[in-house]
């Protein structure tokens, strides 16, 4: 069955299919805005990098997450992907305005 705005099983389209998933984007960069915020804050309370990196923390936040992925019924493998990209972006982040802070 064509899925180029036609209708599928499901007795929708491809195009609202897409209209809800623009529309969860647009959710997640408000909160990706309002993690950055707290990330930035978050960088005056780590004395130095080994605080801002959290390998400790990072690991407890993952097994947290797979325990919600999986009530939520999320692949763990995509927890795993986000997650890593997102902290690893937000640790480079958290590194530069905590350098900028002390330096």
């Amino acid at each position: 069955m064509r899925l180029d705005g036609a209708m599928t099983r499901q007795g929708t389209t491809l195009t609202a299919l897409r209209a809800e998933i623009d529309a969860i984007d647009d959710q997640l960069v408000g909160l990706l805005a309002r993690r950055q915020q707290l990330v930035e804050r978050a960088a005056s309370f780590k004395r130095d990098a080994d605080e801002v990196r959290g390998e400790e923390r990072r690991r407890q936040l993952m097994e947290r997450l797979h325990g919600r992925a999986a009530d939520a019924g999320l692949d763990p493998k995509i927890v795993d992907a986000v997650w890593t990209a997102m902290i690893d972006a937000f640790v480079a982040l958290e590194l530069a305005e905590h350098a900028r802070r002390s330096g």
